[in-house]
């Protein structure tokens, strides 16, 4: 019994041992990396206690062996908060990986110039909790973004998210047991379609928030998706603007200019299909003064939508308008307008059109709900098509 013992324990030091070389390597070949590089990964599961960080370098390919091949495990990390960290670089390549349960974020990537996550998985494999970490993968301020057949779960914030950025598409990709599935946030120029969002509590959310450093986003286009059952419970940290996204939110589209949505099944979300909103709706305080806290120039058009027949969420602040001041019952409107005015515009250009089974309302939040209206005609317009997303690299 004590020789077995002895072996197990000395098996269990050179695995502890193997592990720390090969975290030493990998991270050696992230710090001596030359532009042009590939950094290769073996297939195998790893684990971490430290980010691995790429900065100010061109060209560099960072390869797995396969998404379900190459795993790299940051539970317990020590050191840093991301997985890997990407900064001030150019045309830079993400392929072929997992990575899972890093303390901050997924894969962060900042002041990037051509940007592709490519058969990449960002998780937290302990189901949705407010300690998992905020974002899947994480593109801010960077341009010329490829997200393209990659999944995230179990985000506290965001799965997919792309922030204060210019010139996206997000194709291909899976989106589940996030608070938000995939966000597209201050962002110019994005083309959002053919993914796969469920089970998050917002399934596809475009987002211009104020503070930022990235004033307005716009130009987005979201297309061709699957946006259904996202009616996971919100379980975002106290404070966060995601937090006041109800359950059972399929697309939410807010405080935005120019945004196009066509050819979505919009299916099975108990609270609202589609919500077009302003940020006071959020009833948070505005104090950045040059924020536009309206939405305009909204298109929502050709979409297929289903729903349960259930009452809408009760939880959460949102939660209570639905059950004291929409009253809705079981009978939820597929679309929904805030209806707040802006002082400063008359015409909103908001248009729904051609959407099946997508019955409207505006709620006319900004006057205390007195006025709610099913009457779709006055939104029954149309927009010029907003122009494809195309990628340039330098």
């Amino acid at each position: 019994m004590r020789t077995l013992l002895t072996i197990l324990l000395c098996s269990i030091s050179v695995l502890v041992w193997a592990q720390k070389e090969i975290q030493k390597k990998i991270q050696t070949q992230f710090i001596d990396a030359e532009n042009g590089a590939v950094i290769e990964l073996p297939e195998g599961r790893f684990q971490f206690d430290a980010s691995l960080w790429l900065d100010g370098k061109k060209d560099v390919t960072i390869k797995g062996a396969g998404m379900d091949k190459t795993i790299l495990n940051f539970m317990g990390q020590i050191t840093g908060a991301e997985g890997i960290k990407v900064t001030n670089a150019s045309n830079i390549i993400v392929q072929d990986l997992t990575v899972q349960n890093t303390k901050g974020d997924g894969v962060k990537t900042q002041l990037v110039d051509g940007i592709t996550f490519k058969n990449v998985k960002a998780e937290w494999t302990n189901g949705g909790r407010a300690d998992n970490g905020g974002y899947g993968l994480y593109p801010v301020q960077c341009t010329n973004v490829l997200i393209d057949n990659c999944i995230a779960v179990g985000a506290s914030d965001a799965g997919i998210y792309v922030g204060q950025s210019k010139y996206i598409i997000v194709k291909n990709s899976k989106a589940y047991q996030n608070v938000a599935g995939i966000e597209i946030e201050n962002s110019l120029y994005a083309d959002v379609f053919e993914n796969e969002a469920y089970n998050n509590t917002g399934g596809i959310l475009v987002f211009d928030l104020p503070d930022l450093i990235q004033k307005e986003g716009g130009y987005v286009r979201v297309f061709k998706n699957h946006i259904h059952d996202n009616n996971h419970i919100n379980f975002a940290p106290k404070g966060n603007t995601v937090g006041k996204v109800p359950q059972g939110t399929g697309l939410m589209i807010l405080a935005t200019r120019n945004v196009e949505a066509f050819e979505n099944k919009i299916v099975n979300n108990i609270s609202a299909g589609t919500a077009i909103v302003s940020y006071y709706i959020t009833e948070n305080p505005i104090n950045d003064k040059t924020y536009k806290p309206f939405p305009s120039n909204i298109y929502i058009h050709d979409n297929y939508y289903e729903r349960p027949n259930v009452k809408a969420t009760s939880k959460g602040r949102m939660g209570k308008m639905y059950k004291f001041k929409l009253r809705f019952g079981k009978n939820v409107p597929h679309i929904l307008f805030d209806g707040i005015a802006d002082p400063n515009m008359k015409d909103r250009n908001i248009c729904v059109k051609n959407n099946t089974n997508g019955t409207f309302v505006n709620i006319d939040a900004g006057n205390g709900f007195k006025n709610k209206s099913r009457d779709i005609k006055p939104y029954e317009c149309e927009q010029q098509p907003i122009s494809p997303v195309v990628l340039t690299r330098k």
